[in-house]
């Protein structure tokens, strides 16, 4: 019963959840512009995008033991599951999860590829993620530590999940799309920031150039209060070319959420002890109900 509990941290389901909802985002703005949803193509794609995700993350878990085990800072959401270790789940049980998690991946593309008619460009975003993803974890490129991995996981979660989604019901490209997702690939940047600052000391110790080390941790302060209100803004200036107003407003709901992460930043920044957890739960929870409150408003339009 333990291991189970631990496979179960290790899995990270809080992030399963919400790469689900920037799937729903996608099919939600193909409904919103009156396309069928089938219910089966919806299904598949969603199995592909979690298994993904999932390879990602065991590979993520394995190739960062070291660091993790070290973190003296390690919160619930940061620092990795915490499930691996003495007394814990075997290392070994990251690797041979993210192998199982391939297997089943290809297995699902065969069977996407067999059911549902692929356009190129549906083609090529699976090979950018399915790159992407394996990249952003795995040396010898391991761009999780590279400075540039924050960026691309962003596109990948924000960007390409919800693109995948609708060209899977739409099979089209419609500018809503760019509109809507923007704003979140933005906001999830400066989310990953704050993921960062925990672990800047074991980060620095153990040579791993994440963009918050690249930075140093004023810098980074900066340039998470840039981005958090850099969403807000990308939104306003979407709505200006078109963006329904009811996504702008659920949008706009959150800004009290944001300006208090960004006190929160401004207060350690001038020296304040701060609470990791609180901080890193409530960037979470920004990018969540921002995503959420998107999404339902378009499902509901």
């Amino acid at each position: 019963m333990d291991n189970l509990i631990l496979f179960f941290r290790l899995t990270r389901p809080i992030f399963i959840v919400g790469v689900a909802i920037l799937y729903a985002l996608g099919v939600g703005i193909a409904h919103y512009l009156g396309f069928s949803i089938d219910l089966e193509t919806y299904v598949l794609g969603q199995i592909w995008v979690t298994l993904l995700q999932l390879s990602a993350q065991y590979l993520n878990e394995y190739f960062d033991y070291r660091e993790d085990q070290n973190n003296q800072n390690r919160t619930p959401i940061t620092g990795g599951s915490g499930a691996l270790g003495p007394g814990k789940l075997p290392r070994r049980v990251a690797l041979i999860s993210a192998f199982t998690s391939f297997a089943i991946l290809a297995s699902s593309t065969v069977i996407i590829m067999s059911q549902i008619q692929l356009s190129p460009f549906i083609i090529l975003i699976m090979i950018f993620a399915f790159a992407g993803s394996v990249l952003y974890s795995t040396p010898p490129l391991r761009l999780e530590g590279s400075g540039y991995g924050e960026l691309l996981a962003s596109v990948i979660i924000a960007f390409l999940v919800p693109l995948f989604a609708f060209f899977l019901q739409a099979g089209e490209f419609h500018r809503l799309l760019p509109m809507t997702t923007f704003s979140l690939t933005t906001l999830l940047i400066s989310t990953l920031i704050t993921f960062e600052l925990p672990d800047y000391a074991s980060d620095l110790k153990y040579g791993k150039q994440t963009l918050v080390v690249r930075l140093g941790c004023d810098y980074g302060f900066t340039l998470h209060n840039i981005l958090l209100l850099s969403s807000y803004l990308l939104l306003g200036i979407a709505a200006v070319f078109g963006l329904p107003n009811f996504v702008l407003v659920s949008g706009v709901m959150t800004l009290p959420v944001g300006l208090f992460q960004i006190w929160q930043m401004r207060r350690i920044a001038s020296g304040l002890k701060p609470n990791w957890t609180v901080i890193t739960t409530v960037a979470l929870a920004l990018f969540s109900l921002m995503t959420y409150l998107i999404t339902f408003a378009y499902w509901i339009n």
